[in-house]
């Protein structure tokens, strides 16, 4: 494994917590999981990061940059430090040009980082809407892919079923992204730029391994390629 893949964490009452899905697809995708520590300090997180191939923003509670609309009672707000250390790990790996997969929150930070924006309750705010959070009763739905896309060659077909698990999603897409999916609602359902390095998925693929594991190989393949050309 010689291909180390850091995974930002939750963060509640002074602790960092995991889903261990996150972890289980990264070994399985052939690379060694890291738990991304809340660091104090930039010069920390430039050094964490350079330890790492690549990264997973995790899911999470809710984006207030780029935000339309107001944040609905049944979606928390992330906590300040949680979200000042995801920007900073982010931002060093845009930095370095080392690939990046956004799961849920994760692709909202990434499109809000951009200057994208963001619909504060997608279901309430967007006219034909389906329910998207399971809290509220959404289950699964279908996705269409792109043709064109990343997300399409990766799995080589035009349609995928997906979990569904948000309150928010995007609005209009920040700079240096396109659309690679949307639900049948229209709903924006991934993003990536043009090389692939960034990808964004607002469903949760760490849960449905078997038929996301080309998500987590191409997000370790991506890492192999960029450290073999950037830093030989």
């Amino acid at each position: 494994m010689d291909i180390r893949i850091g995974i930002t964490t939750s963060f509640e009452q002074e602790e960092q917590r995991l889903h261990r899905a996150y972890v289980r697809a990264i070994e399985a995708a052939g690379a060694l999981p890291l738990i991304v520590p809340l660091l104090e300090t930039d010069a920390a997180v430039e050094a964490f990061a350079d330890l790492l191939d690549g990264l997973v923003i995790t899911g999470g509670p809710a984006i207030t940059d780029g935000l339309i609309g107001t944040r609905p009672d049944d979606l928390d707000p992330t906590d300040p430090e949680r979200l000042r250390n995801d920007r900073r790990i982010l931002a060093a790996f845009r930095r370095t040009r080392k690939p990046v997969l956004g799961i849920c929150y994760g692709m909202q930070l990434l499109n809000a980082e951009a200057g994208g924006t963001i619909y504060a309750d997608v279901q309430h705010q967007v006219e034909g809407a389906l329910v998207h959070s399971s809290v509220r009763g959404g289950t699964f739905h279908p996705v269409v892919l792109q043709p064109g896309t990343h997300l399409h060659r990766l799995f080589g077909q035009d349609q995928l079923t997906v979990n569904t698990r948000h309150i928010q999603a995007i609005a209009a897409v920040g700079a240096g992204f396109r659309v690679a999916a949307t639900a049948p609602d229209g709903v924006i359902e991934a993003i990536e730029s043009e090389d692939g390095l960034l990808l964004g998925v607002q469903f949760h693929p760490e849960r449905m391994a078997e038929t996301m594991r080309p998500l987590f190989h191409h997000l370790v393949t991506q890492a192999r390629l960029q450290k073999q050309t950037v830093r030989p």
